[in-house]
């Protein structure tokens, strides 16, 4: 990751403008702040929330409350809780999806 000519910026998360993404169950709500080809994200799942999709793209993903499990499509499964991240690159493994039953906050950089 390269991040561009940037300024020291403070961002506060609660002055973003949340947008609502569904899920095949429950709700995804992102705060969402791009800086060139990076998109920093405050994601919050909503319980019983299961992603409508199996995603390729690379991450950075921090849990910063919740239970967040991230299913992989060949079938293994990763459970992160509070202070747990994982980090995968483009395509760098199989496709990926996140569920939760309790609701997860996420900091996310992709």
């Amino acid at each position: 990751m390269k991040i561009p000519a940037l300024p020291f910026t403070v961002t506060d998360w609660s002055g973003v403008e949340p947008t609502e993404h569904p899920g095949e169950t429950g709700t995804a709500t992102w705060r969402t702040l791009n800086v060139g080809d990076i998109r920093i994200r405050q994601v919050i799942y909503s319980p019983g929330y299961l992603a409508d999709h199996w995603c390729d793209r690379g991450h950075i993903l921090y849990v910063v409350e919740g239970e967040l499990v991230s299913e992989l499509k060949d079938g293994r499964r990763f459970t992160l809780t509070p202070g747990m991240s994982y980090q995968v690159s483009d395509h760098g493994d199989a496709p990926h999806r996140s569920v939760t039953t309790t609701g997860a906050t996420l900091f996310i950089v992709d």
